[in-house]
């Protein structure tokens, strides 16, 4: 019997990402107050051989272990210690130097007394540099002071050369954490005792750093200089991180992890309270947590598991996350209320429902549209049972979304890909001896076959790439949207413990990638993704946003095409859908107003600094309130409804617009006219 993969797809890998850098694994109420001197633990040895061991014959990918792994392992830790080089001068970076090339030997050996010298320096740079920030707490700004600025972004610039250097830094963050909590109606007073307790907290969460802290940032430093999905877990955290996979957990259904003391929402789960109201977004950063009634606790600073049990409680209790946006430009503030609900199954689950854009009504046949959000496990079981339920409404065609749908099942893709075939291959999987296994579609039955689109964005990924790609190699649907992530690689999650470890430390885990997906076309998925066959206006470039700019990311490659019969020649069709497309965007003010976000995108993206000027900000938060408003009235306008003084006063759900779906649908309608894509064959 033919073997299966039988391991999990999805973009968002188990890593130190998803984790606090500086978070405590200890169970004790005391607290030191001071730095702890930080050795490597017994079973640190024996974990750091085991992961070595396991990559060197285990990773797709391979690798040496030599000086230029070690200058590379070296370089990430200096990066997950102080990424925006906020605290290591240019004399640490030089002291460290003596290091670099001292990894390699350190992890075979299983001796990491280096990464512990480095991360020890870390700590009593930090403990200064929020001592510091304390201090200038007590001095006067002036938010009048012309040309002052921020400059948040400092991947790229110089280590500090000296003590004077980091203060003016310093400066400037203490200046603009104050600004933002008066632009926040915070008092001077209120906003110095808000700093005051977040920089204190910073301190004695410093206090609380153990050994396994050390060993999990230093062994997530060599697993992700092998490769972009590679991580370890500590046992605590992979702990945490099962706990946090449960399907009953009762919050507001977002995956969080820390970045550079912000809690930082990564993803957003399907049927969740945020996925339901739309007002959370990936890259969204939580910075403070309120219940129902009181004040909203600033949350800055807090490890990861203090945020949740913020966050999570009983259902039908309300939360409030105070969110600086991702996506402004202002760097504002948002105040977002939820219900907090479980998250059930049964609401990630596909569904379906009969649509017609407003633009088209009386005009046109309802089309079915079946949201997808997961690959999940019996997933095509579903969607079959949705598609004979469309059939008995009468549509015409069939949009399948998979917008925001990062994989899951990699045999749900090849099944659900079957319902739109009668049999041939759907994937191509390469493991890191060379063998490439076709995984097919073999039951000679097609359940639908009538028109069908396939609406991607970029957070399409892994198992929904899968599915995508081979309905365009099969020329079976035309695919919508922007290009997707480009992840095509398969990761196995494995402990480290062995049986007879059992009186000893636990030893964590470990994932890593063990095969590469190639569509049955040849082509691989990585970095390049699906190129939609009709392109919609994007700021997201590809270049700059995805699988493409993860740092280690496997290449894009080919092998050979699989054998397999294309349904027809269907590029004079999708010729004659992108220009009316075109055309409609043109005159679509939705779309007019994507193109206007995207120029201004454009322009802004590349600054690294936000102003200090009270004035200045206060301004661009007027504009922004201004131009959403005008766009509000204008859609109310077009609705044939009464305008609205404020967004406060407009009624929830008045304008559950969405173009791209509507966009859509005019294209499936234009699919229909043309007469491709439909396909004469036994039904089920």
């Amino acid at each position: 019997m033919k073997k299966r993969f039988v391991y999990s797809l999805s973009f968002i890998s188990i890593s130190i990402l998803s984790l606090p850098l500086f978070a405590t694994t200890s169970n004790t109420t005391q607290v030191a107050e001071a730095i702890p001197h930080l050795v490597q633990e017994a079973q640190h040895a024996k974990s750091a051989k085991r992961v070595l061991a396991n990559y060197l014959r285990n990773h797709y990918k391979k690798f040496a272990i030599d000086d230029a792994l070690s200058q590379k392992v070296y370089d990430r830790y200096l990066r997950n210690l102080d990424f925006n080089k906020n605290f290591f001068l240019a004399s640490d970076i030089a002291n460290f130097s003596q290091y670099a090339n001292n990894f390699d030997d350190a992890l075979q050996q299983g001796n990491l007394a280096p990464a512990y010298t480095i991360y020890q320096t870390s700590l009593e740079r930090r403990e200064n540099r929020f001592n510091y920030a304390i201090s200038l707490l007590d001095k006067k700004y002036d938010f009048a002071q012309a040309d002052d600025k921020f400059f948040y972004d400092r991947e790229k610039v110089e280590w500090a050369k000296d003590e004077a250097e980091m203060n003016e830094v310093w400066r400037q963050r203490v200046k603009y954490d104050l600004l933002n909590l008066k632009l926040a109606d915070k008092t001077p007073d209120e906003a110095k005792e808000i700093l005051k307790k977040r920089y204190e907290r910073n301190i004695k969460r410093l206090y609380q750093t153990n050994s396994e802290d050390v060993f999990q940032s230093v062994m997530n430093a060599f697993s992700r200089s092998i490769e972009a999905h590679t991580s370890y877990l500590s046992p605590r955290n992979a702990e945490r991180f099962q706990m946090q996979m449960n399907l009953s957990f009762e919050g507001i259904g977002a995956s969080l992890q820390i970045e550079d003391e912000h809690t930082v929402v990564r993803k957003i789960i399907a049927g969740g309270p945020a996925d339901k109201s739309g007002k959370l977004k990936p890259e969204d950063k939580i910075v403070g947590v309120g219940q129902a009634d009181g004040e909203i606790v600033d949350v800055v600073g807090w490890r990861l598991d203090e945020v949740v049990e913020l966050i999570k409680g009983p259902k039908g209790t309300i939360v409030r996350l105070q969110v600086l946006k991702g996506d402004s430009d202002a760097k504002k503030y948002e105040l977002i209320q939820f219900t907090r609900d479980k998250v059930k199954l049964e609401d990630q689950q596909a569904q379906s429902k009969v649509y017609i854009p407003e633009s088209t009504l009386g005009e046109n046949a309802p089309l079915g549209v079946i949201e997808i959000p997961s690959f999940y496990n019996g997933l095509t079981g579903h969607v079959r049972k949705l598609i004979d339920e469309l059939k008995t409404q009468n549509i015409s065609g069939i949009i399948i979304d998979l917008r925001g749908n990062g994989g899951g099942s990699l045999n749900e893709s090849r099944t659900l890909t079957g319902l739109f075939i009668d049999s041939g291959p759907v994937v191509q999987v390469r493991s890191g001896n060379g063998r490439v296994d076709i995984e097919r579609d073999s039951d000679g039955v097609i359940h639908y076959d009538g028109p069908l689109t396939v609406l991607v964005d970029r957070y399409s990924a892994s198992a929904s790439e899968i599915f995508a790609a081979a309905m365009q190699d099969y020329n079976r649907a035309i695919v919508i949207g922007e290009q997707t992530f480009g992840k095509g690689t398969v990761q196995r999650h494995k402990g480290l413990g062995r049986y007879y470890d059992m009186n000893e430390n636990p030893l964590g885990s470990i994932q890593f990638t063990t095969a590469k997906f190639y569509r049955i076309s040849g082509g691989s998925t990585q970095h390049i993704g699906v190129i939609p066959d009709i392109l919609y206006p994007s700021a997201v470039v590809p270049e700059e946003w995805g699988e493409s700019q993860e740092e280690n990311a496997l290449p894009y490659d080919k092998i050979n095409r699989a054998n397999y019969t294309t349904f027809s020649d269907t590029q004079n069709a999708i010729d004659i859908l992108t220009a009316k497309h075109n055309k409609r965007v043109l005159q679509n003010p939705e779309f007019a107003y994507i193109f206007a976000d995207i120029a201004e995108y454009q322009v802004n993206k590349d600054k690294k600094f936000i102003s200090l000027v009270e004035s200045e900000r206060l301004a661009e938060q007027d504009e922004s309130k201004v131009k959403r408003l005008s766009r509000t009235n204008e859609r109310l306008q077009r609705k044939g409804l009464e305008p609205v003084k404020s967004m406060d006063d407009l009624p929830e759900d008045a304008l559950d617009i969405d173009p791209f779906l509507d966009e859509a649908a005019n294209i499936t309608y234009d699919l229909i006219a043309t007469g491709k894509f439909a396909i004469n064959s036994k039904k089920s």
